[in-house]
């Protein structure tokens, strides 16, 4: 689709349009003064669909260049209802290179008020934002968001509801005590039914969690969590879970009284059978347990008839719940109840909505994805999608999707198989919609996955659209009906006041205002009330049958008279109640229907002004009254009248504990004292009387006593403690209290003290001849400051005196004592230091200095590694020390063939516990044994170890190399592989081989051969036919196995499988047949094991009296006598377990064409001629059927052809020379050939020499400009896939017409793809290979100066 731009300026010779232009609405004429200086171009614009649903883009250019992009919405704006008064914000997130400009606006008026709309960018999030300060209900509208760069735009739309301030005060107001109708209490005691009640929940509070959803909580698992808070309005519900937590352990506690097992509690559901069920398993401790059905807390009666409104179903432990035929009136909050225990909670919702668009059966192949869509009525959040027997989640299975407008839903059945053929249904409410799935064989398996879908997106997209735009505008006739009728009864009202039956003209329409209703008193008030009570009574009396029969009286009649007309002034939303606190700024604020109007602002009855310390405002429509700074004197009923209406609203000073801030950084602060002083603490605060103060220590409350003495004055509290102790340290909190509000402060209070004692037990780490080593843990009280010494004091046993030993670092509470006599008993005192003192003693037990004890044997020595030169050995230490460190070790070898051993480590013990022994002879074998050595000396050897030859060792080989199956039957199969790779260092050479196998349903190898082979193949025998194995082989030598190399896949005893492939040079995919000869295809394959041979014709099996033969190696397809109705597409599809594979082959029966009619000539320009026939009889039959013309004339006497490949039955020839006579043949041209020509009758003039004589004819002003039109215009094609297509047409106009050609609305003229040519009015375009993507509508658009033309054509290309 195009549009034109006009925009002034200079333009290049090569974009002038001279003339004049068609524009959509009318022509142009650029020669208007008023257009004198612009120029104009065609600007594309392309329509395309976002991936975000609901965002419409616009695409400004044909191409657009690499690395750039048109705009696009990754978040659009989401809907919102919002309360009037409060802020709105719309934020969306724009892509797009070059970087799009974002703005805003609103269908029914502007956005360019900047106090109204404040638009920015955050930075940070990207997001583009469209902020409305202060909500009024004129600005709920459809908002509009565009984003635009030079290669286009995206759109999208959103939603702004707004709820006004008064609606829930008024709600409540006509069932309040003010607003309360007087009761007929007969009728009521007639209608009393006494039914058993459950306890009500408690009611929501303002600001707090609605205890319906901790009830759903508690019965839900974990993964429902997030919807069922979804629907409540909660976002974030991780702060809830520890609160739940507790709550489901207290709720499992009241269960287990009569519940030993619940488990699979499932919510309620509505069922594709049209049954709402929910059920859950338990197990009773006592079977006659009374199980209780309840909704909204009454009692319900059920049965175990299925076909009973609400019954129950138990099999074995499972209890289905299940209400029949479930209607609007069935929705409510259940419960079940085993005596007086909950054991289940569910929330039946039914929501007014129906389905506009249901879902549609689908068809899919094997492997791609099926998608379910429906559109809704009205929004939902989500909606249940069923098979026959069980609901479907969202998981790697099924993708579930809702549209961001919550009325498109999608179901996608990802890789279907043949087990997801079936029934799926979409149940919304109580609405459902039912749909099949037929899941198909894939003929071509593997070749990508696409997904099928019943129905078209966009009919769907553009179902929601329309439906959003009737519920905003039934939303929008609501609220005019609304308005209507509270400007009706502000009317009604403002007659009764001048009639005198008013009263004082409060505003009490119910027109949707915030305040309350008007109720001052006087005289006229009490009148209506005296009315209005009289006209109920009669009503009573007259109407009891009718109340019985829930209708309502309504009186008719005008109450004024009508020469009324004027309705006055009223309150668009009045007054609301307000709450401030103390110090804090209080606005009170209205507005009427008329900007003209004032108004007066009374206190309490009295007239408030300027100078009573508040601000009146007055913006047009609104009144606005302001107090600054908020005193306890500022309570009170405030009113606004304006011309007659009054609203009014109180005004609440709340004035909460307050703490100064310099106040509570000062009480913050720690309160540092020593053991034995007192520690006090002050704080001032402010708020309103009563007061309530209260000091914890550690969250244990402080009570006035011995030592805590608690002072409390209006504006003070002080705590102080007498005579603190280590053990007072903590946390000290105030608690401040009225009710209003809570304030706490938090201080800290230390007490510094010497330390307590170390704590034991000692730990002894060493007990040497010469030292003795021990450890001991902190003090359990530091005392408030850190330990900066330990004092140790010694003892030997049997003696009076200490000796003090010095002091050591307290970061370390250990100790050794090097000055020990051996065998001696020593006692410690340990002894903790601080900045405040020193604690009592740690006194340890008696500690014995070592004797000489030997250790016990070390483990025997293992050979790490052996070489020529070089044994390594490692060893473990002993088990036995001997009471001492192990300082070292002896080790000794011996020789084989020697009766002696000799030291190895000569020159001292050696300090690890590993060695290398250097001192070997090539060759030679040893034995070696080790000794431990601690203070005492060394201990006795080991046992020896193995006996080791001093060789360099032998390297495992590596993985046999090429593993291949030479030979597979049903009991054997033979390996053959080549010889490891000897690699010097890594891996030697192989001296033997292992096979092993397998079975895949078994997990022990099992080995062939007891011993290596040598040779590099093997046959493994006693196999199982068609049974599976895994088979590795393994390479060895002396230095042990290598890694095994077995197959990727297990092996099949059977054959060696082949997948089919299709053999043979001269295979062809295109056969021609003469109708009435015999059709032979031989087709050549190879596979095993034999495959299953099937025939079809154009996707269906082959007529009867086609003959199919079979054989191992090929199939043959014989037509013995071919006809017309015999082409089409034969496919061949050879199948076996390994695989399959397919072969097209086309068959084309047909005939020599039949010629074609008389030919007739005709000349339209001089200089050529126009062959026109009648087409050939075989054109119908035939689709690839054209004609071909060739010319003679007198001069050559050769036929020559100009024109072939015609798929229409005119011609135009060219170069027709003046006398010379011509003759034309046209025929029609086939697979098979041509037909016998169809001759013209002689064509030409003879030139007549004769005297040149000059004649100058009148001249005569003739125009011969036409407009362009179709001579012969373009025809329907179906062409067959990977051949050429001719499509031509004739135009005519003078001026010459341009031409263009289009494909699906987008030229082809710069396509290389496409041959275009124009010869005299001829045009042609030639698709040299057809393909898939060439199918569409062509379009040929022609025009000159006087018009334009079009003419298109559908192309369907034949796989």
């Amino acid at each position: 689709m195009g549009f034109i731009t006009l925009q002034k300026g200079v333009l290049p010779f090569k974009y002038w349009i001279v003339g004049r232009v068609q524009a959509e609405e009318g022509e142009l004429n650029i020669e208007d003064a008023e257009l004198r200086g612009y120029y104009y171009y065609l600007t594309v614009a392309i329509k395309k669909r976002s991936r975000v649903p609901g965002v419409m883009i616009t695409q400004y250019v044909e191409q657009v260049p690499a690395g750039k992009s048109t705009p696009d919405f990754s978040r659009k704006p989401m809907p919102l209802t919002v309360q009037e008064g409060k802020k709105a914000f719309f934020k969306a997130m724009v892509t797009g290179e070059p970087a799009p400009t974002v703005t805003w606006g609103r269908n029914k008026g502007e956005v360019a008020d900047k106090e109204k709309y404040k638009t920015r960018y955050d930075e940070r999030a990207r997001e583009h934002i469209l902020e409305i300060p202060d909500i009024k209900p004129d600005q709920a509208d459809t908002y509009k968001c565009f984003a635009t760069n030079e290669y286009g735009k995206a759109v999208c739309t959103a939603t702004l509801n707004v709820m006004e301030a008064g609606e829930k005060k008024l709600g409540q107001n006509k069932h309040g005590r003010k607003g309360q109708v007087p009761q007929d209490f007969r009728s009521m005691l007639k209608k009393t039914v006494v039914v058993t009640r459950k306890k009500q929940l408690p009611p929501k509070k303002e600001g707090e969690i609605d205890p319906k959803l901790w009830e759903l909580l508690l019965c839900a698992p974990k993964k429902d969590y997030e919807k069922i808070c979804f629907d409540f309005g909660v976002t974030d519900f991780r702060w809830m879970l520890k609160r739940l937590s507790q709550m489901k352990k207290e709720r499992k506690d009241e269960q287990a009284k009569v519940v030993e097992t619940l488990e699979n509690v499932k919510q309620i559901e509505v069922k594709p059978n049209g049954r709402a069920e929910f059920e859950l398993d338990m197990t009773l401790w006592d079977p006659n347990s009374a199980i209780n059905l309840y909704k909204d807390g009454t009692m319900v009666p059920y049965g175990n008839d299925e076909n009973s409104k609400h019954s129950l179903k138990k099999t074995g432990t499972n209890y289905l719940f299940s209400i029949n035929n479930p209607q609007p009136e069935d929705a409510g909050f259940y419960q079940v109840d085993v005596d007086e225990a909950n054991v289940l909670t569910t929330d039946f919702q039914v929501p007014a909505v129906e389905f506009i668009a249901k879902i549609k059966d689908v068809k899919a192949i094997e492997n791609e994805d099926a998608i379910f869509q429906c559109a809704l009525s009205t929004p939902l959040n989500r909606i249940t999608w069923s098979t026959q027997d069980t609901s479907v989640e969202h998981g790697d299975k099924y993708e579930i999707t809702v549209s961001e407008d919550k009325l498109i839903h999608t179901l996608r059945v990802k890789d279907c198989a043949m087990a997801d053929n079936g029934a799926y249904y979409a149940i919304a409410g109580i609405a459902s919609s039912r749909a099949s799935l037929k899941v198909e064989a894939d003929p071509n398996a593997g070749k990508g996955r696409k997904a099928t879908t019943a129905g078209d997106q966009d009919d769907l997209a553009t179902l929601a659209l329309e439906q959003q735009a009737k519920l905003q505008k039934q939303k929008d006739d609501l609220e005019a009906a609304r308005r209507a009728q509270a400007e009706k009864d502000a009317a009604d009202a403002a007659a009764r006041a001048a009639t005198g039956d008013g009263g004082d003209g409060r505003d009490s329409s119910g027109d949707g205002s915030g305040g309350k209703a008007d109720g001052d008193g006087g005289g006229g008030e009490d009148k209506n009330k005296n009315l209005l009570a009289d006209g109920d009574d009669e009503d009573k009396k007259q109407g009891d049958d009718e109340k019985d029969k829930k209708k309502k009286r309504v009186r008719t009649g005008p109450l004024v008279p009508d020469t009324v007309v004027d309705r006055g002034v009223q309150f668009v939303s009045g007054l609301s109640d307000t709450v401030a606190n103390i110090g804090e700024r209080a606005e009170l604020s209205c507005k009427l229907s008329s900007e003209t109007s004032t108004g007066r602002w009374y206190k309490n009855g009295k007239l408030l002004a300027s100078e009573d310390g508040v601000t009146i405002m007055k913006d047009g429509a609104c009144h606005k009254m302001i107090i600054d700074c908020c005193t306890n004197d500022d309570a009170a009923v405030y009113r606004f009248e304006a011309e007659g209406r009054k609203s009014d609203a109180t005004l609440n000073i709340q004035d909460p504990p307050k703490i100064d801030l310099d106040a509570l950084g000062k009480f913050s602060e720690p309160v540092i004292v020593k053991a034995g002083e007192n520690a006090k603490w002050k704080l001032p605060f402010s708020g309103g009387e009563p007061m309530t103060i209260q000091w914890y220590k550690d969250d244990d409350e402080l009570l006035s006593g011995l030592n805590v003495k608690i002072e409390t004055s209006p504006s003070e509290s002080q705590l102080r403690l007498s005579k603190c102790q280590r053990k007072d340290s903590g946390e000290v909190k105030i608690k401040i209290k009225n009710e209003f509000g809570t304030k706490e402060a938090i201080s800290k209070l230390i007490v510094l003290d010497k330390p307590t004692p170390p704590q034991g037990p000692v730990d002894i780490m060493e007990s040497a001849v010469t030292s003795v080593e021990f450890k001991w843990k902190p003090p359990k009280h530091s005392g408030g400051c850190p330990i900066t010494n330990y004092i140790i004091e010694r003892q030997q046993v049997g003696r009076n005196k200490w000796t003090n030993l010095g002091e050591i670092p307290g970061n370390n509470p250990s100790y050794k004592d090097s000055d020990v006599d051996p065998g001696r008993r020593y006692c410690y005192r340990i002894k903790a230091k601080n900045a405040e003192g020193i604690s009592d003693y740690l006194e340890t037990e008696d500690i014995s200095a070592g004797v000489l004890r030997y250790p016990g044997p070390p483990a025997a020595p293992k050979v790490v590694s052996a070489f020529k030169d070089c044994i390594n050995l490692t060893w473990s230490a002993p088990c036995d020390t001997g009471g001492t460190k192990i300082v070292g070790y002896n080790l000794e070898k011996h020789k084989k063939g020697t009766n002696y051993r000799s030291l190895v480590n000569q020159e001292g013990p050696i300090k690890d516990t590993k060695y290398a022994v250097k001192d070997v002879f090539e060759g030679a074998a040893y034995e070696f044994r080790v000794s431990a050595v601690n203070l005492s000396g060394a201990g006795e050897p080991s046992i020896p170890c193995d006996t080791v030859f001093a060789r360099n060792p032998m390297k495992p080989p590596g993985k046999v190399i090429d593993l291949k199956l030479t030979s597979s039957h049903y009991n054997t199969f033979s390996l053959a592989w080549t010889k490891p790779m000897e690699l010097k260092g890594v891996q030697d050479e192989a001296q033997g081989y292992y096979v092993e196998i397998r079975p895949i349903e078994s997990l022990e190898w099992t080995r062939c051969n007891a011993n290596p082979i040598t040779l590099t193949s093997f046959t493994v025998l006693g196999l199982k036919a068609m049974a599976t194995y895994w088979v590795r082989v393994i390479a060895t030598n002396y230095g042990g196995d290598g890694e095994p190399q077995g197959f990727d896949n297990y092996i099949i005893a059977m054959p060696p499988p082949v997948r089919p492939k299709f053999k043979g040079r001269n295979m062809k995919n295109f056969v021609v047949v003469r109708s009435g000869n015999t059709v032979r295809l031989n087709i050549i394959f190879e596979a095993s094991p034999l495959p299953d041979i099937s025939w079809l014709k154009d996707g269906v099996p082959v007529p009867k009296h086609v003959t199919i033969t079979n054989s191992d190696i090929g199939s043959q397809l014989l037509i013995p006598t071919s006809e017309r109705s015999d082409t089409g597409i034969y496919t061949i599809t050879v199948k076996n377990l390994v695989g399959q594979e397919t072969f097209n082959v086309e068959i084309r029966v047909t005939d020599e064409p039949k010629p074609t009619g008389p030919v007739e000539l005709e000349q339209n320009v001089p200089g050529t001629v126009t062959l026109s026939w009648t087409s050939s009889p075989d054109e119908k039959r035939d689709d690839r059927l054209h004609y071909m013309v060739a010319k003679r004339d007198s001069f050559k006497r050769t036929w020559r052809t100009v024109a072939d490949n015609l798929f229409n039955t005119k011609c135009t020839v060219i170069n027709i020379l003046p006398g010379r006579e011509y003759y034309f043949r046209v025929f029609a041209k086939n697979d098979m050939g041509l037909s016998t020509p169809t001759e013209s009758p002689a064509w030409g003039t003879i030139k007549e020499r004769a005297k040149f004589k000059l004649e100058m004819p009148e001249t005569k002003a003739f125009d011969f400009q036409s407009p362009p039109s179709f001579i012969v215009p373009l025809k329907m094609r179906t062409a067959p896939q990977g051949y050429e297509c001719y499509m031509s047409c004739a135009v005519k106009g003078d001026p010459a017409p341009r031409v263009t050609w289009y494909r699906n609305n987008i030229s082809l003229n710069t396509n290389t793809n496409y041959y275009i040519t124009n010869v005299c009015g001829v045009c042609s375009l030639l698709i040299l290979k057809v393909g898939p993507k060439d199918s569409g509508e062509y379009k040929v658009a022609v025009n000159n100066p006087l018009g334009t033309a079009e003419c298109s054509m559908m192309l369907n290309v034949r796989e």
